[in-house]
């Protein structure tokens, strides 16, 4: 995925192009299509001529001189005139031109919002997310979440047909819809980060594509929308959990959690990066969950080792974010910072509470939550037992391997 060159400069301008032209011609699968043949010809012909002075016209003409050729090709085939072809632009769709120039406006925003749109599933605005803005190829989407590639392409033709049928015009949200329509596009993101850095099934801890994708997805977010504190809070949030990536991770690939890692392999910069940006954002008024959650980052980042973080304060952030949203993960997180700051047995009838609730009940952290307080509180043979059941219900083959290495660890206690 990644790219230098006239390739990162490609996937920087495909969703400005994409967007420009369901603006205007307000077709999106078909309008997809053309500026993928347009990225083909630039990618081809641009390394022996030389790229163009306006690379985005460039590929805007381009572009809408293929979607002509599609359209007009779908409008034989059904026997009818389409009035969009009527304004179409004569000649080689190869041939830049100047006619009939589109608006130098930038619409990945409006993109964004169109591909997270509720009418689609999470796993289908994730996909059409990371086709129409990321620019990736399905073959690389499908690779990176593990499945064949032919799923991935009618996921993201479903999604596409979705659209279509739905009659979703290509405009900003009304400002009634904005604010749902701005989480939708941040969840999806945040959902993408997630995968890559805890991927929840195969033979890796993590995939690195993923959250660069994700990274500078809300980069681009946050230099459309700089005055939102969220948006500043997400990217933070990414930047500041990105950051223990080198060290996450020993020689052999096996899982290092936190308390273990070597900080100096932490990446400087991000922490810099991500602790100015949620310094600002917390300064700015209303705190959302993004924010509260880049904070609690910024305390585990900033911490000189496991033994001086701020535990008390983690505890107070995590009670925070638990009156903002019902989220079982979060209520998890707040047990291993009550057991940490009170002790486990603070921990322990905190996590108790979650043993009813089947959003969580059966999910392999909270085993593991529970046999890591176990294991804090001297129950060596409950902890290991705990460790084993976790185990037996993680999809990721490193967190098998790290929760069956504690569970070892206790054997003949």
């Amino acid at each position: 995925m990644a790219g230098t060159g006239a390739e990162d400069l490609l996937r920087e301008l495909a969703p400005q192009v994409l967007g420009a032209l369901v603006r205007r011609y307000g077709n999106f699968a078909t309008a997809e299509d053309a500026v993928q043949e347009a990225l083909v010809a630039a990618a081809v012909r641009w390394p022996e001529e030389g790229v163009p002075d306006d690379p985005r016209a460039w590929l805007i003409t381009v572009a809408a001189r293929r979607l002509t050729d599609l359209l007009r090709s779908e409008q034989a085939r059904r026997r009818r005139e389409d009035a969009v072809a009527a304004r179409a632009l004569p000649g080689d769709w190869l041939a830049p031109a100047a006619d009939q120039p589109i608006a130098a406006t930038d619409d990945t925003l409006v993109l964004l919002f169109m591909c997270c749109h509720p009418s689609l599933s999470p796993a289908s605005q994730i996909a059409l997310t990371l086709r129409a803005v990321g620019g990736l190829t399905t073959a690389e989407i499908a690779r990176a979440f593990l499945v064949p590639e032919g799923t991935m392409t009618r996921r993201i033709t479903r999604a596409k047909q979705s659209i279509r049928d739905s009659g979703v015009p290509f405009r900003p949200p009304r400002e009634s819809e904005r604010a749902e329509r701005l989480r939708a596009v941040l969840h999806v993101l945040y959902l993408i980060f997630n995968e890559g850095y805890s991927s929840t099934s195969g033979p890796d801890l993590q995939r690195a594509e993923l959250t660069a994708e994700a990274i500078r997805l809300a980069r681009m977010v946050h230099r459309l929308m700089p005055d939102d504190a969220e948006v500043a809070g997400l990217l933070a949030l990414m930047l500041l959990t990105d950051a223990r990536r080198p060290a996450r991770t020993g020689p052999d690939g096996a899982l290092v959690p936190m308390a273990e890692q070597d900080r100096s392999l932490w990446n400087a910069a991000q922490i810099e990066e991500g602790v100015a940006l949620v310094t600002g954002a917390l300064a700015r008024g209303a705190v959302g969950p993004y924010q509260l959650q880049a904070a609690i980052a910024a305390l585990h980042d900033e911490a000189p080792s496991a033994e001086e973080t701020d535990w008390p304060q983690i505890t107070a952030l995590y009670e925070l974010l638990m009156r903002m949203s019902d989220n079982p993960v979060v209520a998890l997180n707040h047990a291993v910072a009550v057991a940490m700051s009170r002790g486990p047995e603070a921990g322990l009838e905190r996590l108790d509470l979650l043993r009813s609730d089947e959003r969580v009940a059966g999910d392999h952290r909270m085993h593991a939550v529970r046999a890591h307080l176990l294991e804090m509180a001297g129950d060596r043979a409950g902890a290991r037992e705990a460790y084993e059941e976790a185990a037996r219900r993680a999809m990721s083959f490193p967190q098998q391997r790290y929760l069956h290495a504690r569970a070892a660890r206790l054997k003949g206690s």
